[in-house]
């Protein structure tokens, strides 16, 4: 019998590489109807790390089946990459049992005439597993071909994106970056400040079994053993599973009590009650989004929450926003290419392009300038990503200050970058409105 978690896996894969699905979703659906949360955990494992491996499982695969990807069956690739996962990465699971449940799977998927030739690929790997044809780190690495090779193959990122992070920050920060991205990324809280604190949480989840340290952010935790998730403190609304650089944003935006905030595309709601907590109830927070699932998940986070300051409005920042100009402060969150998250979403680099960069940053001016005509006189606009790329940090805000000379920028950005501070690549740029031209 197939294991299930490699058959969920399996279909995470393909929901992605078909393009129906990334891959937070595709885990969302197919994990649901596994009833043994190790199958769960399991098949979360094996698609998230055939994912940040795939480029150079791929090069592995090509060399071994003789063969370019292009005449694989996209089914017979996926399931040889999530093996390859397995036999290299997973040392728990008996390589016999790994390849024997792919040849099965490829049956499954109508492959059954690709079985030789997976099975004979899975072994080689198996046997080779200490020399697979990957390149080498290069000896010179101003050898710009060699550098190129080694960490778009070997290290597994698209050649674009590689080439870019190599231009501005050189081979050793690039490296390190790679490095980043490819590690599993641990679960991280925040406290939410309007019920608990972080050491009385910390208390709690301790006496549910659960490990956690302090992290940067101001009230942020990181678990380092157990899972809060299912637990009643999560139901209770006393923490926000939320990626500690995101938290700092949160504490970037600087929401004070008494004023009037608009958080312009808030789901799923952490930056929401992170700026709610600072308000400490007094003001009014408007939390906003376009899609009808997305305000559902937002009006969860919030409800869970207790804060009682907040609306929710269903609303589209791209589009003149139905409010006057009468807040204080406004976050816009922007969407973005999501190239600062590599690691918790490793399909984001193989479904993103160079030239999406130009059309998001178009997108996102044209957001800034609509959540620029809802602030009142003397109030602040802060613009944020989880971007590593400048098309769409420092150039949207450039771009925005020159067409609207009453804003300025107020201090420099907060960014986070992987290799220097061992964080997703996040983006903020607080914009203060000295006058009013309209």
């Amino acid at each position: 019998m197939l294991a299930p978690a490699r058959v969920a896996a399996f279909e995470v894969l393909r929901a992605v590489g078909t393009g129906r699905a990334d891959l937070g979703s595709a885990l969302a659906r197919h994990r649901s109807r596994l009833p043994d949360e190790r199958d769960r955990a399991l098949a979360g494992e094996i698609a998230t790390g055939t994912l940040r491996w795939q480029g150079a499982y791929d090069h592995v695969i090509s060399a071994f089946a003789g063969r370019p990807l292009s005449k694989l069956d996209p089914e017979v690739l996926d399931i040889l990459r999530l093996t390859m996962f397995q036999v290299l990465r997973l040392d728990r699971i008996p390589v016999s049992a790994a390849v024997k449940d792919a040849v099965d799977l490829a049956g499954k998927a109508g492959k059954r005439s690709a079985s030789g030739l997976v099975n004979a690929v899975l072994r080689r790997v198996a046997r080779e597993r200490d020399r697979l044809p990957l390149p080498a780190p290069p000896a010179d690495p101003s050898d710009r071909d060699a550098a190129m090779a080694y960490l778009s193959v070997t290290l597994s990122h698209p050649p674009w994106l590689v080439a870019r992070w190599l231009d501005r920050y050189g081979f050793a920060a690039t490296e390190t970056w790679l490095r980043f991205n490819n590690a599993p990324a641990p679960l991280t809280l925040r406290a939410n400040a309007l019920k608990i604190t972080r050491n009385e949480l910390a208390g709690l989840l301790r006496e549910a079994g659960i490990e956690c340290e302090e992290g940067r952010a101001e009230d942020g935790l990181v678990v380092r053993a157990g899972n809060p998730a299912g637990t009643r403190l999560h139901a209770e609304g006393l923490f926000v599973i939320q990626d500690e650089a995101s938290q700092m944003v949160g504490t970037f935006a600087g929401a004070r009590p008494g004023e009037r905030v608009l958080d312009a595309c808030a789901s799923p709601g952490g930056k929401t009650i992170a700026m709610a907590a600072g308000m400490k109830g007094e003001g009014t927070l408007v939390a906003c989004d376009v899609r009808g699932r997305r305000v559902d998940l937002l009006r969860q986070t919030v409800t869970r929450s207790g804060a009682a300051n907040v609306a929710i409005v269903q609303a589209d920042a791209t589009l003149p926003l139905p409010f006057g100009p009468v807040f204080d402060r406004v976050l816009l969150d922007a969407p973005c290419s999501g190239l600062g998250t590599l690691r918790r979403d490793p399909d984001i680099k193989w479904r993103r392009s160079e030239a999406d960069l130009t059309v998001l940053a178009t997108a996102q001016l044209g957001m800034l300038e609509q959540a620029a005509d809802v602030l009142g006189a003397s109030a602040a606009l802060v613009y944020a990503t989880c971007s590593s790329e400048p098309e769409e940090n420092d150039e949207v805000v450039g771009r925005f200050l020159d067409r609207r000379p009453e804003f300025r920028l107020a201090g420099e950005p907060f960014r986070t970058l992987p290799f220097r501070d061992d964080l997703e690549a996040f983006f903020a740029a607080m914009l203060v409105k000295t006058k009013d031209l309209r």
